[in-house]
């Protein structure tokens, strides 16, 4: 399901995104209350645009093959599907958002797992919440250079 959506979501091309525009990120995440809290925490950072927050691995691919998106904050375990879903059925897109998992089961094996799919920051929810605005920061710079 999409709970928030800035743009029209419709099927074909990614769009292209110029070098000043701003960081355009997916949320996807199943729990309500973190959707709200990072919604808040993006909204105060400067250069980021919330595309879309969506609960299920479907949303999330359609959102990703419909829209060039820069940065993927994906949680794991979904409503419909999973994280690792999301990474397996956008693998073979062109060029693929940075992906930052938050996820409350950051153990050893789905770290593996997350960065043989690419998979560039893996924080856990509860102990490295604080380091998204840091993480975004971060891209964003890469992004510029």
């Amino acid at each position: 399901m999409v709970t928030y959506a800035r743009e029209q979501i419709t099927a074909g091309p990614a769009l292209t995104m110029s070098a000043s525009a701003p960081l355009k990120v997916l949320l996807v995440e199943d729990s309500a209350v973190l959707q709200e809290r990072l919604r808040e925490l993006l909204d105060q950072l400067p250069g980021i645009d919330l595309i879309a927050i969506v609960d299920s691995e479907r949303a999330a691919v359609t959102i990703l093959r419909s829209i060039r998106i820069d940065v993927l904050l994906l949680d794991l375990h979904l409503k419909q599907g999973t994280g690792f879903g999301v990474l397996r059925a956008t693998a073979d897109l062109p060029r693929r958002a940075v992906t930052v998992v938050l996820t409350n089961f950051a153990l050893p094996q789905y770290q593996r797992e997350a960065s043989a799919l690419g998979v560039r920051y893996f924080l856990d929810k509860a102990r490295e919440f604080d380091r998204i605005g840091d993480v975004l920061r971060e891209v964003a710079e890469a992004n510029a250079a």
